[in-house]
């Protein structure tokens, strides 16, 4: 234990050993001024106290060697008096030593020790006979560059009361109320400033209003886009200015202007400072509001935070983000949503070549991805097929949750993406997976009676821009309905492959990683139509609605039900999921009234096989195959001829 420091007995030191040729106004004027009576006169702060020595030093300043009380008496004889050099005998009043309590008589007497020598106490400022009194002038008193410091109201107080120790109290509480009319006059003038400030500003805003650039400027600026590139700012101010018109169009816009070319000159400038085709970008406004577009496009210019999922098969969660930290990866929790999920901010290693990676202990895989199977909610024991698997993380998932129980079906339709979900499996421990190399829309009669079936079906891609920028450019009107056609047929194929009569499933999850309304809500809506199924919820707590009337269309109310995630508002890839419920495996028959109506509402349904068929032969028992024919639906029912076909190929 140590001595306790006291903070109010602490002695304040003098200047710093840098600082003795330069020391403290206040130190120095201690030592020439006397020690204040305390008759509850106010102090004086530091500046008052430099006036209060400079004008001592102008009014004490006369002839050397007079004396004010003394009127002339001779100085003692036999004696030799020191004298401070630069002062007179007419400031030794003000001169006696700071620490002294009692005061000198009226006359400058010396007091002299036995011996006939000044004592040494009686000048304290002895030891500094090389400072003169214009030293302390020029460093104390009234200067040039010190009255160019000094306010207007005290330079006029200096003019008016040149005396400060004459003044009363009266006297000192008048020129306060002096000051404090000052302050509130200067306080009005800048309150006034202030309120004319918002006019100011208001009429400058008035005069930048926005306004459309004429025809011939746009096509000047056609023409310097061929050999220039665009001044990408003024591009970004012009929207701006156009997204403020928009918003408060009554009254921003101008006179004899639609709307309609705000919103194109709107579309053509973001197309060229986010580098859009004009087709998406045209996709993309009917989906998003302004302000919330500018966001999603935004969004898309920055990556998506690198994601793992933690192979509970092999590890714990708590026990893989200890080891990854150990090795210098930064890292936190998904979310709450997710007990697997873990978000990786930066690392000193690879992610996909640790030990940990090697091992099988996590996949790299990103955020939006685990809903689905989430969604999915796979059971232990039960039979799941994955309809379009590669590369392996979703079934991985799958088979995580049922802890290698069951059966899951990895079917995709192409070879060489199945090298890569072989490769997972193997590394992550999965034992209960069957992989197969199929086309999807053949799956009914492959295999089918499954309790669950999970359709990621291909899609354009519009959700994951940040991934694959050539999104932007590549894709028009006939790749997404091309996209569109091949996902009713696969959706259709997948309720098919599901068993309505299964005791824990019965359950059709679809999911894309694309945002368009022809890719999602369209091909619900049609499988709606199409199979006796409806939508449940997904048992996700967040995203968005999924639409119920897009532009002229409407849809099924329970679409709602479905769940969109945007990478603006959530920071993941674009995803939509929509989860089916099947209660029936008839296939249901379009009545002949309703048929039109429902094809005409519906999107394009899927068109007929390609493969040619033989003439068919006429056989015995030609009235019972036909009615059993007739049993059948006509797209299965051409699927059978057509593999009666390749079997028993016609004779030349």
């Amino acid at each position: 234990m140590g001595r306790k420091l006291d903070p109010t007995r602490k002695e304040k030191r003098g200047p710093g050993r840098k600082a003795r040729k330069q020391r403290g106004a206040e130190v120095e004027l201690a030592r020439f001024l006397p020690p204040e009576p305390e008759t509850g006169r106010k102090k004086l702060s530091s500046h008052g106290r430099k006036r209060a020595a400079k004008r001592r030093l102008a009014a004490g300043g006369g002839p050397a060697g007079s004396r004010p009380g003394g009127g002339g008496e001779p100085e003692p004889t036999g004696q030799t008096v020191r004298r401070q050099a630069g002062f007179s005998d007419s400031n030794a009043k003000w001169l006696a030593p700071a620490k002294a309590k009692k005061t000198q008589p009226k006359g400058n007497h010396v007091e002299l020790s036995s011996d006939g020598e000044v004592e040494e106490g009686s000048w304290e400022m002895e030891e500094e006979e090389d400072g003169s009194s214009e030293e302390m002038v020029d460093d104390y008193g009234a200067s040039s560059s010190e009255e160019e410091e000094l306010l207007p109201i005290e330079k006029a107080s200096l003019k008016q009361k040149p005396d400060r120790e004459g003044l009363s109290e009266d006297d000192s509480e008048e020129e306060e109320e002096e000051e404090e009319e000052a302050e509130e006059a200067s306080k009005q003038k800048m309150g006034q400033k202030e309120e004319e400030g918002p006019d100011l500003q208001l009429n400058l805003d008035i005069d930048e209003q926005f306004k459309l650039p004429t025809s011939e400027e746009i096509e000047k600026e056609d023409i310097l886009f061929i050999s220039e590139p665009p001044d990408l700012h003024v591009i970004h101010q012009r929207i701006q200015g156009n997204m403020e018109v928009l918003q408060d169009f009554g009254v921003k816009r101008e006179e004899g202007r639609s709307r309609q070319e705000y919103l194109a000159l709107l579309r053509r400038d973001m197309a060229a400072y986010y580098s859009y085709s004009d087709f998406l970008l045209s996709k993309l406004m009917d989906i998003f509001p302004l302000p919330e577009l500018v966001k999603f496009l935004e969004a898309n210019e920055v990556p998506r935070p690198v994601t793992i999922r933690t192979n509970t098969l092999k590890t714990r969660r708590r026990d893989l983000a200890q080891a990854l930290i150990n090795r210098g990866v930064n890292l936190d929790p998904l979310g709450k949503w997710s007990k697997t999920g873990l978000v990786i901010y930066d690392s000193t290693v690879p992610i996909g070549a640790t030990p940990e990676y090697l091992a099988g202990h996590y996949m790299l895989q990103g955020a939006s991805s685990l809903l689905p199977v989430m969604a999915l909610a796979p059971q232990e024991n039960e039979r799941i097929l994955d309809m379009c698997c590669a590369p392996g993380g979703k079934t991985s998932y799958i088979a995580q949750l049922m802890k290698n129980t069951g059966m899951i079906l990895a079917n995709d339709s192409s070879a060489e993406r199945l090298r890569s979900v072989v490769g997972n499996l193997h590394r992550l421990g999965v034992t209960n997976a069957v992989v197969s190399n199929c086309d999807g829309r053949q799956f009914p009669k492959v295999l089918g009676g499954f309790d669950r079936v999970l359709l990621d079906a291909p899609c354009s891609g519009t959700g994951v821009i940040s991934k694959d920028p050539a999104v932007k450019t590549n894709k028009d009107e006939m790749d997404i309905l091309r996209c569109a056609h091949l996902q009713k047929e696969l959706i259709l194929s997948a309720i098919d492959s599901v068993n309505a009569a299964s005791e824990t499933g019965g359950y059709i999850v679809y999911c894309t990683c694309s945002i368009m309304v022809e890719e999602n809500e369209w091909v619900v809506d049609y499988a709606l139509k199409k199979r006796n199924v409806r939508l449940v919820a997904t048992g996700l707590d967040f995203g968005k609605e999924g639409f119920t009337r897009f532009k002229d269309r409407r849809f099924h109310p329970s679409l709602k039900s479905t769940r969109r995630f945007y990478p603006h508002t959530h920071n993941m890839d674009g995803f939509f999921i929509a989860k089916f419920k099947k209660f029936s495996n008839a296939i249901p028959q379009a009545q002949k009234g309703e048929g039109p109506a429902v094809e005409a509402a519906a999107p394009p349904a899927v068109p007929d096989t390609t493969i040619t068929e033989p003439p068919p032969k006429k056989k015995k028992h030609e009235g019972s195959k036909a009615e059993e024919e007739q049993k059948l639906p006509q797209p299965a029912l051409k699927k059978k001829r057509s593999l009666q076909a390749q079997r028993r190929p016609s004779k030349a």
